[in-house]
């Protein structure tokens, strides 16, 4: 996860704290405002105001009414911006799991590269090796016969020593010698 994502994660997940303590405050004071006009109710039994009394009321009840639907339409916005971010959170849990496993898998194939390439490579060095052996086979073979040669060709040379190998011509013609005159 990068920096940005780190502190977009960090900055959503305050945001959302934020708004569940404005969350919990305002439920505290709907609560509240519920429990003393309830007591109110409940424990004045004079609670059938004069007519003079009731229109103040009405208008007191009335204002009390619309802060209560603008309490719960605040609420409801709240409820919804926390349902969408606790949907970014998740999603952004689920990246960085994802994120997370290839990593791991990436550095597992890293680590396994030098023997991969150990491997390969031997792969690939075994023709040349059997061909190094054949020509090393060959090589010694050349040799043996060069050394049989040498040493034959050694003992002849040593026979030889005593006379000398002059070509012999054999006669064709009987009689005297052609002169280059006479043909």
């Amino acid at each position: 996860m990068n920096i940005t994502e780190n502190l977009n994660v960090n900055s959503l997940r305050s945001e959302v704290s934020r708004l569940r303590e404005e969350l919990q405050l305002r439920d505290q004071l709907v609560q509240q405002l519920s429990q003393e006009l309830f007591r109110l109710v409940k424990g004045n039994t004079n609670f059938m105001p004069q007519p003079e009394v009731s229109e103040r009321h009405k208008a007191e009840m009335r204002m009390l009414r619309e802060q209560l639907q603008e309490v719960e339409q605040q609420v409801t916005f709240y409820q919804q911006q926390i349902a969408v971010r606790d949907q970014e959170i998740y999603q952004l849990r689920q990246s960085v799991q994802e994120l997370t496993d290839r990593s791991r898998m990436l550095e597992q194939a890293l680590q396994e590269m030098p023997q991969i390439y150990r491997r390969k490579f031997a792969e690939r060095m075994e023709p040349v090796r059997e061909k190094i052996e054949r020509l090393q086979r060959e090589n010694r073979q050349l040799h043996v016969e060069l050394q049989s040669v040498s040493y034959r060709l050694a003992v002849k040379t040593r026979r030889n020593t005593s006379k000398v190998d002059l070509p012999s011509f054999s006669r064709r013609l009987p009689g005297p010698i052609p002169s280059f005159g006479t043909m």
